[in-house]
């Protein structure tokens, strides 16, 4: 259970129930955090709708969304994250194995423009102050400005996301972790916590 206590769809404005309800059953198993958001309805509604209408527009490929996804939620150990993201990457034809072994050197399955996609996500959420042009222009010759954009968006509001969920201890919903077991993940691929 989460710090706070969690908001039911017939408790937030009329204005947010739509992207409560949407975010719930299609953006994918986030219930519990949409709980937790729905107790500052302008959140619920500006955060979780920018994700779905850009979920719906998809201008970047699936697989390079998802790469960039576990690698901030690795980098930054929420295990939430991670239980959630990790049986989509397996969908878009990475090994169990590559996505438990996603920041090491050399990652089995991964081309060039997967690689640097993960090393994109490591700079942004390591050394986003440092970052040099010539990643820039290695993304270039693979994507758009605009999708350079969304890309950099969606790895800094992961991260955004990791701290939230951690900071106020969202509970992983019922089925996430066993789906993520059923996709062949070991538990071994969520973070550890410094406590365990």
């Amino acid at each position: 259970m989460a710090r706070v206590r969690d908001i039911e769809i017939d408790q937030v404005p009329e204005d947010a129930r739509e992207t409560y309800r949407r975010f719930a059953s299609q953006y994918g198993p986030f219930l519990n955090q949409v709980k937790v958001f729905a107790h500052r309805p302008p959140a619920l509604r500006h955060i979780m709708g920018l994700l779905l209408e850009l979920a719906g527009e998809q201008i970047l490929p699936k697989r390079h969304l998802e790469i960039a996804l576990v690698v901030v939620s690795k980098i930054n150990a929420c295990r939430y994250c991670v239980a959630h993201h990790t049986p989509r990457l397996i969908e878009q034809g990475l090994t169990p194995e590559a996505v438990a072994d996603i920041l090491a050197p050399v990652v089995p399955g991964f081309d060039e423009v997967d690689l640097l996609v993960r090393d994109y996500a490591v700079e942004v959420t390591n050394n986003f102050q440092y970052i040099r042009d010539g990643i820039f222009e290695r993304l270039r010759r693979h994507f758009s400005e605009e999708q350079i954009v969304e890309l950099t968006l969606r790895i800094a509001l992961c991260g955004f996301f990791n701290r939230f969920n951690d900071a106020l201890q969202i509970g992983m919903e019922d089925g996430v972790v066993a789906d993520m077991l059923a996709h062949g993940a070991s538990e071994d691929t969520l973070p550890r916590h410094a406590a365990e």
